[in-house]
């Protein structure tokens, strides 16, 4: 009688730690960012793109050899910023609308 217990203690702690490991190779949920972060970083994202887009064209519209520093100084103007800082909020509110129909 005692060696028909035996094997089913052994199987009961066997199944026991094979859940503990599974548990623990399991992908923990990362906490959803807050509406307001995930707004930020994207329309951060979409400004990034605006300003390298810009100095990409400042260098291949200008024929004459400029420097970085210039050519950053001529994109970082208000007018340059009042422009991405409104198409960064369209691209957001669109890709927004989007992510709800899809």
């Amino acid at each position: 009688m005692r060696t028909l217990l035996k094997p089913d203690i052994r199987d009961r702690e066997a199944k026991a730690q094979s859940v503990h490991v599974a548990k623990q190779l399991q992908p923990r949920k990362r906490p959803r960012l807050a509406p307001i972060w995930r707004a930020l970083i994207e329309i951060g994202f979409i400004l990034f793109l605006f300003y390298s887009n810009l100095l990409m064209g400042e260098f291949t519209r200008s024929h004459a050899p400029r420097t970085l520093g210039t050519a950053v100084a001529d994109i970082l103007t208000l007018a340059n910023f009042d422009i991405g800082i409104v198409c960064a909020f369209i691209g957001y509110v669109v890709v927004e609308y989007l992510r709800g129909k899809i």
